[in-house]
């Protein structure tokens, strides 16, 4: 059975690749989407394109966030694993999918373990994000300073001299930042 999301994600054709997920998933059964997200899931781990990839991921959050649950029966609470709750914990977001997607396989699915794999599917997105725009800054050279940080003392802010006098009265004087952007030690 070819995937209509996956499907959907690889068209070249705008109309198609733009069409609503909620429209997708408003019809479709449990089985349907159960086999969808199979098939996401499959997608995602093999696609090469970064695009394709992270709206697999987006797709497979949302269908379990929003889609999933209301389709299951009454009741169908279900248990998650420790194990993946330790992995979600410790950002190790496709370890964690690994044992929840087992546990779907061993005991079927359920609100619970259908809210884990959002979150672990969420977050697994944004972090390829943030891998691959941490793995372009590091490629331009004028940018490799940024990742070279072994103490605070190796970067090259100072901090000036009147910072770290007291006032007679015993106060430090204040220091009023005004960039647009966030001054931070590791960026």
């Amino acid at each position: 059975m070819e995937s209509q999301l996956v499907s959907i994600i690889r068209s070249s054709d705008a109309s198609e690749r733009d069409t609503s997920l909620a429209a997708i998933c408003s019809d479709a059964s449990l089985d349907v989407l159960l086999a969808e997200c199979e098939h996401l899931d499959a997608f995602r781990r093999d696609a090469d394109n970064l695009y394709e990839q992270v709206r697999a991921l987006f797709f497979l959050y949302a269908i379990h966030r929003f889609h999933l649950p209301e389709k299951l029966a009454h009741g169908q609470i279900g248990q998650i694993p420790f194990a993946g709750y330790e992995h979600l914990l410790q950002r190790r977001y496709g370890e964690a999918i690994d044992l929840f997607l087992a546990a779907v396989r061993d005991d079927g699915p359920g609100d619970a373990l259908s809210s884990s794999l959002a979150a672990a599917y969420h977050q697994l997105a944004f972090q390829t994000l943030a891998n691959q725009v941490r793995k372009s800054v590091r490629t331009i050279r004028g940018n490799q300073w940024m990742f070279r940080m072994g103490h605070p003392a190796d970067h090259p802010l100072r901090i000036r001299r009147e910072l770290l006098e007291r006032s007679p009265d015993g106060s430090h004087p204040i220091l009023r930042e005004r960039t647009p952007v966030r001054m931070d030690l590791s960026h």
